[in-house]
């Protein structure tokens, strides 16, 4: 008996400690993860993003710190979130990450890059002081929301895709590196010519070639008013040009009747003489 009370004691602590390390690992975490699917909800409220990867030192050294700042965040009405960018570089690119751990500070649609310590009574002041209405937000040219970050966005998620296809060839089909690019290359091309004759099939259709055509017969157009006067010059010396071969007739005429004119006169002149002699 005495045995047996002399382990109740080491059990109930060893049932304590267990309890607690359950609960500790079991707590959920204040942090909200944020994927390519959801990250239009920073567009609403206000928010402090940490972006990081697993494999980062500094990251894994700020994981306690922005831990114990989410759980401030109820009290300070923000939302605390980070993205893993090895699972999501689509974000990445829409965020232009150049450098880990990289923090932005969102309110209302505009995003501002955090520059300060971090610890978590910077992140509080940051926050409770509204220290962030200093800093100049990021230009909607390069907001996560617009064409351009969006087209960097696909990019770098195409370039995770086609990494992930080259470990494919590589690990799973043991194609050797070169063959793997060789498919790159074979696909490039395909994609290229397709992509050209979708373009040249676009441009026929915004823009039709002229084809030949058969002439039809020429007919009267009505000349603009700025060719008016140059209508009527040409007319008025068609008319002079009538008017000079209509004088040139008669002037014609007129000589032809002299001469019939003066033939008869001659005969009748002849005929008397004639009588005379006789």
């Amino acid at each position: 008996m005495a045995l047996s009370g002399s382990l109740v004691v080491p059990l109930a602590a060893l049932v304590v400690l267990l309890w607690g390390a359950s609960c500790i690992h079991g707590r959920r975490s204040d942090v909200r993860i944020i994927t390519d699917e959801n990250w239009k909800e920073l567009l609403e409220g206000e928010w402090m993003i940490e972006f990081y990867a697993p494999w980062c030192p500094a990251c894994q050294n700020l994981q306690p710190e922005w831990e114990s700042f989410a759980e401030w965040g109820e009290d300070l009405e923000v939302n605390v979130a980070k993205v893993d960018v090895t699972e999501q570089p689509g974000l990445s690119g829409r965020f232009i990450i150049t450098a880990l751990p990289t923090i932005y500070h969102c309110k209302d649609g505009e995003f501002r890059r955090y520059q300060g310590p971090r610890t978590k009574k910077d992140f509080i002041n940051y926050i409770s002081e509204k220290e962030w209405k200093s800093i100049e937000p990021v230009s909607t040219w390069f907001g996560p929301g617009s064409i351009l970050m969006s087209s960097m966005s696909a990019l770098f998620q195409l370039s995770m895709w086609i990494r992930t296809c080259h470990n494919y060839f590589i690990e799973d089909l043991g194609l050797p590196v070169w063959g793997s690019y060789a498919v790159f290359a074979l696909a490039t091309l395909l994609s290229g010519l397709l992509l050209g004759l979708c373009m040249i099939f676009v441009a026929d259709c915004l823009c039709p070639s002229k084809r030949r055509r058969p002439q039809p017969y020429p007919s009267k157009k009505i000349l603009p008013e700025s060719s008016q006067p140059l209508k009527k010059v040409e007319e008025e010396q068609e008319a002079d040009d009538e008017d000079v071969s209509e004088e040139e007739a008669e002037n014609k005429d007129g000589t032809n009747k002299d001469f019939s004119q003066n033939a008869i006169r001659q005969r009748s002149v002849g005929s008397s003489l004639a009588t005379d002699k006789c």
